[in-house]
């Protein structure tokens, strides 16, 4: 920035040059940092330049005229912002765009001097690109992936130390083994929990790739307690059932694989694909075997005390088909993460997710649609900033306050952030500029008529502005970036300390719009959002539960109820609310100051949802691979059972739903019922053994059906638990 700045205004003498040159490489150098290998880094940093052209172009035309300007920037504004959602390219430079259309759109000036805007932008473009692929290249790194591999391998350690001591190996680990390998396990998945809930939000951070990261660390937390609930008894070994501890030694396998992805993305997926496929068989292997345990277990009336050894004897190989479509799930994720990174920069671009067939356009409407929802906070950012931008740019026009540039500024800096926390922000900025106002009038003060020294004092003052917001704090930030300013200025002028009376008033205009956008249109804070985001994704996450226990009682033999499909639909709205939450609760996490409500709870809430989707994503598996030999049975007397549990269940999470919502009391979690488990071990009778003697394929899925709804009301009990300061707050 400051060699272009001295090349422009001293050797080329063109001041508007200069300015625009200035303020392209700090925007290009120190507002975006994209992702990817360098030739993906550098066709991302040309596109950034071509956008800036036709902005800077765009800016020009439409400043003499007040209210196409504020029309203009309203328009942009939105489109800029609400782009982010589709495309993580966008979402990195959606504030270095908007400084190509607010830098021209507040300084009129007549279309000779376009040229001069233009070169100076595309100067600072080349310098840009220079700086990027020969200062210090370095790949980009998640810094989730690192934690989440070590969560992967602790985890695989603990599988293969529990099988082989429940398989009584010759070489069987001790228990105490087991226990250091489990405690290993949960450590790394608590280290990872607190490097997610500290890792402060990044625009970059909505890549696909990262997005499957994010997703990754609700998974290993939801593997993690999975483990903990599965983990066999060591004072006794229970009865051996080989193929659930051929399950367990896949799953490690496949987590070692997963590991290995995550510690070098570029590498060839093949190896976790190919453990994926044996995780495949050895669970559908334990699916076909589990049928011959239920043999012995059919005759009598079934009472509660029959219903634990009918059901228990599928408890071991459910609790491994439990972990195994757990592993999978994180081995997709990790997949989808890894094929994320490999992607070309077009695909980038257009946000286009890796492996769809679907054309890109078709997948970026898709995503914008899921945000465009009065709930998501994304659309609460997008019309907040264009209403914002546009005000301030009428206010700069109508007031005929000098220097309007620096209103925008004021107005950017504080829309650049979430629409959750705004006022604090603006306090920051406000104060920030304050600072660095106090600063630079104490340096031209001292410095006088020795330009010379501004010339020492910017570089400085620009790695400063650089490095303070995210080592320091955000208002230091802001005093840093103002000392720039101030010392730019005034290089070649007179050193007028009177210009910062002139900044903070401009500045302090352009935050005020900020606020008052804020109070105006979203006045609570963040944890009412994320409160609204949970609501929102347990109503979704419950109706797709019910609709995948309905397309199982459609596969399960004749009777009352009709066939009904997969719950696509039910499905993909789960998925976008679960999108919409995780923007929700990053925008919690960045939010500064106390929280009303303990993190830890917050973090029980949101990794219920995954839960609760995991459940419903198993359930439809579990059926979708069931085949249609025996649909001809009549079990309506099972299905009235499952879909009985099922309404309870999703009720229930509706309940929960409106007490996020502050409508309703928190509920009280749903009790066991052995009475219905009893119903529907009797119902099943004649699938224990057939006129051969063998048990039904069937009654093992439906058994696994009404477990992983019973999965889904053992989360209850902690999530009513956190709700609870939730009705407080």
């Amino acid at each position: 920035m400051p060699a272009l700045f001295a090349l422009c205004g001293q050797v080329i003498g063109s001041p508007v040059t200069a300015t625009f040159a200035a303020f392209g490489a700090f925007s290009m150098l120190l507002l975006v940092d994209f992702t990817g290998p360098m030739v993906q880094r550098l066709q991302a940093h040309a596109g950034l330049a071509v956008s800036w052209a036709v902005l800077i172009c765009l800016g020009t035309l439409v400043a003499h005229r007040i209210w196409l300007a504020v029309a203009v920037m309203m328009v942009i504004g939105f489109l800029v912002l609400f782009a982010g959602a589709i495309s993580s390219v966008l979402a990195g430079a959606s504030t270095a765009l908007l400084l190509a259309f607010v830098l021209p759109v507040t300084s009129p000036a007549p279309l000779s001097q376009l040229p001069d805007r233009l070169a100076g932008a595309g100067l600072a473009a080349a310098a840009a690109m220079l700086a990027v692929s020969l200062l210090w290249p370095r790949p980009t790194a998640d810094p989730l992936s690192a934690p989440a591999a070590r969560v992967c391998r602790a985890a695989a350690e603990q599988l293969r130390a529990d099988a082989s001591w429940l398989a009584g190996d010759p070489d069987t680990p001790s228990t105490t083994r087991c226990r250091i390998t489990a405690h290993l396990a949960a450590g790394a998945a608590a280290d990872l929990r607190g490097v997610f809930d500290t890792t402060p939000y990044r625009p970059t951070g909505l890549s696909t790739g990262s997005r499957a990261i994010v997703r990754l660390v609700d998974e290993l937390t939801w593997l993690s307690g999975i483990l903990a609930d599965s983990a066999p008894p060591l004072a006794e070994r229970p009865a051996c059932d080989a193929d659930a501890h051929a399950v367990r030694r896949a799953a490690a396998r496949v987590l070692d694989k997963a590991a290995d992805l995550l510690d070098a993305p570029m590498n060839s997926p093949d190896a976790l694909r190919a453990a994926s496929d044996d995780l495949v068989a050895a669970m559908a292997a334990m699916e076909r075997d589990a049928t011959g345990r239920l043999s012995g277990h059919h005759a009598g009336t079934a009472t509660p005390s029959q219903v634990h050894p009918v059901i228990g004897m599928l408890d071991l190989s459910f609790r491994a088909q439990e972990l195994g479509f757990a592993t999978l799930q994180i081995a997709n994720n990790v997949d989808l993460a890894a094929s994320a990174e490999r992607r070309s920069w077009h695909d980038r671009l257009l946000g286009r997710e890796p492996g769809t067939l679907t054309e890109p356009l078709v997948s970026a409407r898709d995503r914008a649609a899921t945000h465009l929802r009065p709930q998501s906070v994304w659309l609460h950012n997008s019309v907040r900033g264009a209403l914002g931008l546009g005000i301030a740019v009428a206010l700069a026009n109508l007031t005929s306050l000098q220097h309007s540039f620096w209103i925008l500024l004021g107005t950017l800096s504080v829309l650049r952030s979430n629409a959750l926390n705004t006022g604090q922000n603006a306090m920051r900025a406000v104060l920030g500029t304050l600072a660095g106002s106090v600063i630079g009038a104490g340096l031209l003060q001292l410095i006088g008529h020795h330009s010379t020294v501004l010339w020492v004092l910017l570089p400085l003052a620009v790695l400063i502005a650089g490095i303070a917001p995210a080592a320091i704090s955000f208002a230091a930030g802001q005093a840093a970036f103002t000392v720039t300013v101030v010392v730019l200025f005034n290089i070649g002028q007179n050193p007028d300390w009177h210009i910062v009376l002139l900044r903070i008033q401009d500045v302090a205009v352009g935050c005020g719009v900020s606020v008052l956008m804020a109070l105006f249109l979203w006045p609570r804070g963040a944890t009412a959002a994320v409160d609204r985001a949970l609501a929102e994704a347990y109503t979704d996450s419950a109706r797709y539960l019910a609709g995948t226990v309905a397309y199982a009682v459609g596969r399960c033999g004749s009777g009352p109820a009709p066939t009904a499909g997969p719950p696509l639909d039910e499905g993909r709205a789960a998925a976008a609310s679960a999108r919409r939450l995780d923007d929700a609760f990053r925008s919690y996490l960045a939010e500064r100051g106390a929280k009303p409500v303990p993190l830890a709870d917050m973090t029980t809430l949101v990794t219920g949802i995954v839960g609760l989707r995991l459940a419903g994503d198993a359930v439809l598996e579990l059926w979708q691979r069931a085949d249609d030999g025996d649909a001809g049975t009549d079990r309506a007397e099972a299905r009235l059972v499952i879909l009985g549990a099922a309404g309870h269940v999703a009720g229930w999470y509706g309940d929960l739903a409106a007490a996020l919502g502050r409508a309703a009391p928190v509920p009280e979690p749903l009790p066991r019922d052995p009475t219905a488990e009893g119903r529907l071990v009797e119902s099943l009778r004649p699938d224990l053994a057939d006129e051969r003697g063998r048990p039904s394929a069937t009654a093992v899925r439906i058994i696994w059906t009404a477990d992983h709804l019973d999965v889904a009301r053992r989360l209850q009990p902690n999530l009513a638990a956190a709700a609870g300061p939730h009705r407080t707050s």
